[in-house]
Formats: C-alpha cells, sequence, structure tokens
C-alpha cells in the first residue's frame, strides 16, 4: 500500500450519459453525471448517497473502467480510464462489489471463486494459493472453503465477493449497494469486514441508502441528478438538514434523535453520528 493520502482517484468535469436506441425527441441529452470533478485519496472511506437516479452507481462504475467518461477524465492511480492498455492494471487496483452477489460468482465452490481472478492473470501456483488463503481469512469464510458457493447465505455471498476482490490485491474496494439485501445481522458483520479492511489501508468507497453506513465514513459526496451538491465530513453533511431534505435524503437516527433533544433542551450536542456518541452526550449533559 502507498502512503495514505496520496491521491488515488482523480475526476476532472465528468459527464456521462447512456445511449438509447432509436430516434430520440429530445432536444438535448440527459446525461446521468454532470461536470463531476472529484478526487479520492488513497486510503479514504468515502460514501456516496443520493436519491435513486442520482447517479450514484453510474459514478462507482466510472472507477474501473467499467463505463468511460462522454467528456472529462478519471485517472485511476495515474492511469487514464480512456488509456485501454491500462484496463487490466485499473481493474486490479479497484475491485467492484455489487447489491447482487450472486451476478459476481462465476465459480462451483467458493475457493475457486477466489482463486478465479489472479489464475487469469497469470499468477503463478505458489502465490494464488496464498492469495486465496489470505483473502478466505480475511472476511471469515476459510473453514467454507470447499463447500458449493450456491449453498451460502446471502451475507456469506457478499463477504465471497470481497473475497475475491481482494485476490487481485486491490487498493480500493468499490461497494455499490453491497449491504441492501443482507439481514441485519449479515449486515453487521459485512461491514464490521470493511472496517478492518479500512484500517489496514484500503481505500474503500460505497454507496448506500442508509445514513447510518454513510455515518461510518471519513466522508460523504451526495449526488442530485448526476451533480455533486455536498462533499465532506459526516458530521457537516448530516447537520445539514434543510440540504438534505431538498434532496430527499434522510439522516442518521443518532442524528434526528441529539437534534430533537437540542431543540428542547439548551447546550445539548446536536450531532451524534453514533449511539455511543448519543449515549456519551446524555451521560456528559446530566452530570
Amino acid at each position: 500500500m502507498e502512503e495514505k493520502g496520496a491521491p488515488l482517484i482523480h475526476i476532472e468535469h465528468l459527464y456521462h450519459r447512456y445511449e438509447h436506441s432509436g430516434d430520440s425527441t429530445e432536444s438535448e441529452p440527459q446525461y446521468s453525471l454532470r461536470d463531476v470533478s472529484l478526487e479520492i485519496s488513497r486510503g479514504e472511506y468515502v460514501a456516496i448517497i443520493g436519491a435513486n437516479g442520482s447517479g450514484k452507481s453510474t459514478l462507482l462504475r466510472h472507477f474501473n473502467a467499467l463505463l468511460l467518461p462522454v467528456s472529462g477524465d478519471v485517472w485511476v492511480a495515474g492511469w487514464n480510464t480512456k488509456d485501454s492498455t491500462k484496463l487490466r492494471d485499473i481493474r486490479s487496483k479497484v475491485g467492484m462489489v455489487f447489491q447482487s452477489p450472486d451476478t459476481q460468482i462465476v465459480a462451483t465452490v467458493v475457493e475457486e471463486d477466489v482463486a478465479f481472478g489472479p489464475e487469469n492473470l497469470g499468477i503463478p501456483w505458489e502465490e494464488l494459493r496464498y492469495r486465496v488463503d489470505w483473502a478466505l481469512e480475511r472476511v471469515g469464510l476459510g473453514e467454507l472453503r470447499k463447500r458449493p458457493a450456491q449453498f451460502l447465505s446471502a451475507g456469506q455471498k457478499q463477504l465471497l465477493a470481497i473475497a475475491s476482490a481482494l485476490s487481485m490485491h486491490p487498493d480500493c474496494l468499490v461497494l455499490d449497494e453491497a449491504t441492501a439485501s443482507l439481514d441485519p445481522v449479515s449486515r453487521m458483520r459485512f461491514l464490521d469486514t470493511i472496517d478492518t479492511l479500512h484500517g489496514e489501508g484500503i481505500t474503500v468507497i460505497a454507496t448506500t441508502h442508509r445514513m447510518e453506513e454513510a455515518a461510518r465514513a471519513e466522508r460523504v459526496v451526495a449526488l442530485s441528478e448526476g451533480t455533486v451538491i455536498m462533499n465532506g465530513d459526516p458530521r457537516t453533511v448530516f447537520t445539514e438538514c434543510e440540504a438534505l431534505f431538498r434532496l430527499k435524503l434522510d439522516m442518521p437516527e443518532t442524528v434526528k434523535i441529539a437534534m430533537g433533544i437540542a431543540s428542547q433542551v439548551t447546550g445539548f450536542k446536536n450531532d451524534a453520528l453514533t449511539v455511543n456518541e448519543l449515549v456519551d452526550a446524555i451521560l456528559g449533559f446530566s452530570k
């Protein structure tokens, strides 16, 4: 891993639109991303939020060249995603985990799925075996390595998707609504795994509709109609009530409760992002 804080993803004036077949009656092109400029440093944890259709998933797919700009540029580790000769390098740097892991699982057995990516890169056998062992242990699936992937739970399949991405030794994990279909227990295990990997230096970029998940990040980027509207630390973003309301976005329940108390009790801290912060604020105020 390179030093935390150095640029990993750099976006300048990115525009994207999806091409539609047939004649169009629209006088102007409809862009899913409009003039997006953004930089994500190595080692950051960034949450991207926005209402349905705001451009979140489209933006994420530019991070490893699944989509290319109509205009503007995206650089990953200094490589422009338009450079087709660097496509393999870019996708090795940025691992994607989608909402439905079934669309990503390509092998019938857990360890074979984790081995698929590096094996296709021609990684030598000893290194391949090490990567598979390491990736499975990182996500807690070591004991299930011989299990048919179809018999895994939804949460285990998402962990398998992470392991398969990790076996490529990426610098960055991109999670597109990756917890949407998980039960609460599986969701917390998944998020705890992500927190651990981030703590070890992996860059994490995640879209989510759950604001309490976004609050775990170091930075929150809010999109609306393909444009970056808010970009800051979670405490700042989630206390901008009017802006969130205009974007049809919610705030974490802890912030709602803290603001409710603060509206009735002068001097109460109104920006608790976690349950522990809320409890500390209540206990500290009552002393």
